[in-house]
């Protein structure tokens, strides 16, 4: 089980690259490919959308974006075709994928795997086109970005393979992003635990819930360069036993600027407001961080939390009709990103915490919120001096030179 991402996949030249690749792989195994839209296709999409009137998920934009996977698919089978390997290009509807929920947030609930295993079973290749799959009703529901990602995972399950291969523009997971931190190190193996914890947290390497589904279904993840042939990072199913039983740490520091933070106060009212301001968020599949709310015995009801700031265009008029319904206010911080530490053993140790103030406060960058559980300790801070925070934390906690009890870097995490 193969995923190509994008960049992979951008142009003609890196598409010819891909199916040699997949030509190769298939003399061993059958071989299923999911694939992203080209490149930039997406975005474009999104454009177009606007320019036409519509900024907001609707039935009608999961139709429109569709059709960048379902390009891919298809230029890919035509290539492997013209190098005289059998390929067959399937949508997500063909291909036995059943999706629930709202436009642009829909959740895989199912796949049929028969269409795939029949075409497998002539010897061709299967090319999925990701990201979306078919309603109930027959309706094309996509995924949210990155969400070929879960599409691949979801087949393997379905396949019972035991491991998925992610390939795109990055060599693997590293213990920062690369592009802001030169000291980052690329990792060879993450914990499963630390990975659906980095995702979350910001790591553009892989969509968060296609980590979620492969913890929970034992896969076994790949993250590899399409562009040479390199080791990689693994996410193995189960956790590793090279580390101490007692050998916790630090092992990257993410930063995420998809970040608003959002404060509402409402007057009294009879119904526990912090039950519709979360059921917002149910109902459009949208994660939210960092909740916090006033206790039952304050006279002013509070509640602040974090989300995803491209969530809001179409979670904040809701959460707007919540607040009117109580007298309340909502108050917006749009200027803010989130700063994470990921590791393990955080609530024991104090000094993660601790030292994180520290560095920040010597910086003179200022910390609002925190938020900290065993795997993932969370501070907001102003987005124009995120890169800079990062980079400090990455010094204190990651460098060789910092490295020493409680902050040492696992090659098994």
């Amino acid at each position: 089980m193969r995923k190509y991402g994008g960049t992979s996949v951008a142009d003609l030249d890196r598409m010819r690259g891909v199916a040699r690749s997949v030509a190769e792989a298939r003399l061993t195994k059958p071989t299923v490919v999911v694939v992203s839209a080209q490149g930039d296709t997406t975005d474009r999409l999104l454009h177009t959308a606007a320019d036409a009137g519509t900024v907001r998920p609707t039935r009608e934009t999961d139709q429109l974006l569709a059709t960048g996977e379902c390009a891919s698919a298809a230029l890919l089978a035509m290539t492997l075709q013209a190098m005289g390997v059998p390929a067959v290009s399937l949508t997500g509807g063909q291909a036995g994928i059943t999706v629930d929920g709202p436009p642009g947030a829909g959740r895989v609930v199912d796949i049929d795997p028969t269409p795939i295993v029949a075409l497998l079973e002539t010897g061709a290749v299967v090319v999925v086109a990701g990201f979306h799959g078919v309603n109930d009703t027959g309706t094309v529901v996509t995924l949210g970005r990155g969400g070929s990602d879960t599409t691949a995972i979801a087949i393997a399950v379905a396949l019972d393979a035991p491991r998925c291969e992610i390939y795109t523009d990055v060599d693997g997971v590293y213990s920062a992003d690369p592009r802001i931190v030169e000291t980052a190190r690329l990792l060879p193996a993450v914990e499963m635990a630390s990975m659906v914890e980095l995702a979350f947290a910001g790591a553009k390497v892989l969509h968060p819930r296609a980590v979620e589904l492969a913890a929970s279904r034992r896969v076994d993840v790949l993250v590899a360069s399409s562009f040479h042939d390199r080791p990689g990072t693994v996410i193995p199913r189960r956790s590793s036993d090279h580390a101490g039983l007692e050998d916790h740490r630090i092992v990257a520091i993410t930063s995420d600027l998809d970040v608003i933070r959002v404060l509402i106060r409402a007057g009294g009212t009879n119904r526990d407001a912090a039950v519709d301001v979360l059921e917002v968020f149910a109902r459009h599949n949208a994660p939210v961080d960092l909740v916090a709310r006033s206790g039952p015995f304050e006279a002013e009801f509070r509640i602040g939390f974090t989300m995803r700031h491209s969530d809001f265009a179409v979670v904040g008029e809701n959460l707007g009709q919540v607040v009117a319904t109580t007298g309340g206010t909502m108050v917006l911080d749009e200027g803010v990103a989130k700063i994470s530490l990921i590791g393990t053993g955080m609530l024991n140790r104090a000094q993660y915490i601790a030292g994180t103030l520290a560095v920040l406060a010597d910086a003179g960058i200022a910390i609002s919120w925190i938020s900290t559980s065993q795997l993932r300790t969370s501070v907001i801070v102003p987005a124009e001096r995120a890169h800079e925070a990062v980079a400090l934390l990455h010094d204190r906690f990651l460098c060789d030179e910092h490295a020493g009890a409680g902050s040492a870097v696992s090659a098994g995490t």
